[in-house]
């Protein structure tokens, strides 16, 4: 791109597409266009005025996404509402959710997200987005050469009961030796205790380069799992009634020497800050490359329902 600071999801809508505003509108449009040159052109798409939804929604995710992955490996907490198509991240509505990219702490991450918004929040509850390379850009030297070395990520998933998600519910199996096939390939350590939880650690890069463009872009949810991010409160309450090694996930540089807690919230406030909301309206589907863009959540009030497949 060549104005990064005026980036912006390029808006698709029948009077654009010429056609009927209509979910086959959007059919009849998807089927006569090369979606994938205008997505590596524009990095994100918004279809609005198309009046998709729950259910013809189906009709329309064949023609933007290949295949339809799972949620494996997820941190968050979602329901799984359909074939591969979720919830976006059940979180409480008053916080925001940080920028990030889908994934980016495992050993693989979906490509594409699609983002489907059957029901708008009363107020607020945008999702905001970010060119990854300007948040790379835009972030203090110091904290760019501390990150260079990577990150180790390590998650506690108790057995069916504690804190946080299960390993059954992160990894969709209750199958132990699925797991570990699952882990095997990902070069990441584990160790299951005795009381059936499972303990994984992972080295990661902070930074990758677009398999398109080459272009390097900052690729890590580092914030997301630093305990600084819940603010010194939480930090405490959480401290109180669970041991720091059981804390669901945390994060460290690849040494395992401790992240400081104003480079991470650095890292967060500047994402919050350079990103463009998407004020969601009831129909709105909107298409990101995961890599190029990442994403987050902006306080809501009232019921809101956004749903979330990946590829």
């Amino acid at each position: 791109m060549t104005d990064r600071q005026n980036w912006a999801p390029h808006r698709i809508t029948p009077e654009v597409a010429r056609v009927p505003a209509t979910t086959q509108g959007l059919v009849e449009y998807l089927g006569s266009t090369d979606v994938h040159d205008l997505l590596d052109r524009h990095l994100a798409l918004l279809f609005r005025g198309f009046e998709v939804d729950g259910t013809t929604l189906e009709d329309v995710m064949p023609l933007l996404l290949a295949e339809r992955l799972a949620y494996v490996h997820g941190n968050t907490p979602r329901t799984k509402v359909g074939d591969n198509v979720y919830t976006s991240t059940e979180y409480p509505p008053e916080y925001a959710i940080s920028m990030h990219n889908e994934l980016s702490y495992a050993h693989s991450w979906p490509s594409r997200l699609l983002f489907s918004c059957v029901r708008p929040a009363a107020s607020g509850g945008a999702t905001p987005l970010l060119d990854s390379a300007l948040w790379l850009e835009q972030l203090d030297e110091r904290i760019r050469e501390a990150f260079s070395g990577g990150l180790r990520y390590r998650q506690y998933l108790h057995g069916g009961r504690g804190f946080g998600k299960s390993w059954q519910a992160t990894f969709e199996t209750d199958d132990p030796a699925q797991v570990e096939k699952l882990l095997g390939a990902t070069g990441a350590s584990w160790e299951w205790t005795a009381s059936d939880a499972l303990r994984i650690s992972h080295v990661r890069p902070s930074t990758i380069q677009h398999p398109g463009t080459g272009e390097e872009v900052w690729f890590n949810q580092a914030d997301q799992w630093h305990a600084a991010s819940l603010g010194e409160e939480t930090m405490r309450d959480l401290a109180s009634i669970v041991p720091a090694d059981e804390l669901p996930q945390s994060v460290t540089f690849a040494d395992g020497s401790p992240i400081p807690d104003e480079y991470v919230l650095a890292v967060r406030d500047q994402g919050l800050a350079l990103a463009v909301d998407v004020a969601w309206q009831q129909g709105d589907v909107l298409l990101i490359d995961n890599v190029a863009v990442a994403h987050g959540r902006r306080p809501f009030s009232g019921s809101r329902r956004v749903l979330v497949a990946m590829s």
